[in-house]
């Protein structure tokens, strides 16, 4: 073996996480098209679709962004009117978000995208739960 083999990009775990990262958000594309909303505004939405409102802090370590990349991104999913933000009473540090009736409502037609999605994956259902449980359980060594 020589000892350049290392930086060969076939023998890098990274490249393959980052091109099938980087394809799904592709396939996303036009099933989100149809929503108006990025990839990265779909995954803030599905937060807030499952616990109504969240601060940015929290709401950051759950999507493992930070708040430079999470402000621009609320401010327009607030002007779509999907959001509400607001500093905290208790606390004016603290910037909370709220699902608004708009925003509620696009989860009728979201609810569709994972099976569309599921359709354009070559994986089976075992192979998926297998995948993500290895993904997570990167994440967790990587985020520590």
């Amino acid at each position: 073996m020589d000892k350049y083999d290392c930086l060969k990009i076939e023998n890098q775990l990274c490249f393959p996480l980052y091109a099938a990262s980087k394809e799904m958000v592709r396939r996303y594309k036009p099933f989100l098209d149809e929503l108006d909303l990025t990839y990265t505004q779909y995954i803030a939405m599905m937060i807030l679709w499952e616990h109504g409102e969240s601060n940015v802090k929290d709401l950051g370590k759950c999507l493992y962004l930070d708040s430079g990349t999470l402000t621009p991104l609320l401010k327009k999913l607030e002007a779509k009117g999907y959001i509400v933000r607001a500093r905290s009473k208790e606390d004016e540090r603290n910037v909370l978000i709220r699902i608004t009736d708009a925003g509620d409502a696009l989860k009728d037609r979201a609810v569709k995208v994972p099976e569309q999605m599921g359709q354009c994956m070559p994986l089976t259902s075992e192979e998926s739960a297998q995948l993500y449980t290895l993904l997570y359980k990167i994440l967790g060594q990587l985020t520590e």
